[in-house]
């Protein structure tokens, strides 16, 4: 294994594995960089994780996930814009400068995807100040249409850039992930666009293996097994001026099924396989 000084281990890859257990591997393996998610950071505890990532030496290079932001009912708007508040707050606590919205689906019996866009461009007007006061950038990640009406209306990077442009870059910007727009003719185009201003926040790596399993979500490969050309897109992103961590993040049945440090092993195996030096 080579230089793995860009290489970030998404959480979720290996949800198997504690957070103590976590941090110790990559302590191990010699890698230095970690995406984390909420909900196992608050049953740890924020501060305590905090600490954790701290005192091992570790980088937090994101925050999973903020958004969901597509809700009709006032309250439950409300309700959502607390959470995503003190989502930034948890960011900042743990030491990392970005957190990764995935947007919202379709509210129940509705059609309206331009209403539900509206919706998120308000949110994002009320958190994006708020964010840019504690040192925090929301990372609108487009995630494939296949998860449009429950997941995220926000299904290209076209789509993410037209909302983030609405606000400063240093307050909203993009989540480049393979998985979601590999198959995406103007998603080349879309990346230098999002890098001439100045708004790839992340860039995660992910595999397109068929067939999906049911339910679609846990169908991310590992990097490798699949479609995608990942170097191909990783010269996109450099090409527009991306340098940060490459964070790899898969759901995926069979490898949580696995020891979850032999899964963290093998992907950074595959990071260095599959990316440029």
């Amino acid at each position: 294994m080579t230089d793995l000084s860009r290489f970030s281990i998404n959480q979720m890859t290996v949800k198997q594995l504690s957070l103590p257990e976590l941090v110790d591997a990559c302590r191990e393996s010699g890698i230095g960089n970690v995406g984390l998610w909420r909900e196992p950071v608050q049953s740890y505890g924020v501060e305590a994780t905090a600490k954790l990532v701290r005192d091992a030496g570790l980088t937090v290079t994101t925050l999973c996930r903020g958004g969901f932001f597509t809700a009709i009912d006032p309250d439950e708007r409300a309700a959502a814009l607390d959470d995503n508040r003190r989502a930034v707050d948890e960011a900042a606590t743990l030491g990392t400068d970005t957190l990764v919205l995935v947007s919202g689906g379709l509210p129940a019996g509705s059609k309206d995807l331009h209403g539900a866009r509206e919706r998120i461009a308000d949110a994002l007007s009320v958190l994006g100040p708020y964010a840019e006061e504690h040192g925090v950038r929301l990372a609108i990640e487009p995630l494939h249409p296949m998860y449009a009406s429950d997941r995220c209306v926000v299904s290209t990077l076209t789509q993410a850039l037209d909302l983030a442009e609405r606000f400063p870059a240093q307050q909203v910007g993009v989540t480049v992930d393979t998985y979601h727009i590999w198959w995406d003719d103007n998603a080349p185009a879309q990346i230098a666009r999002a890098g001439a201003g100045g708004r790839i926040h992340t860039f995660q790596l992910a595999d397109w293996t068929t067939p999906l399993p049911e339910g679609v979500l846990n169908g991310r490969g590992q990097i490798g097994d699949g479609a995608i050309d990942m170097r191909e897109w990783q010269r996109y992103v450099e090409a527009a001026g991306y340098t940060g961590a490459i964070e790899v993040e898969l759901f995926n049945d069979a490898l949580w099924a696995r020891d979850g440090r032999e899964v963290l092993a093998e992907t950074a195996a595959r990071f260095v396989a599959h990316t440029a030096d």
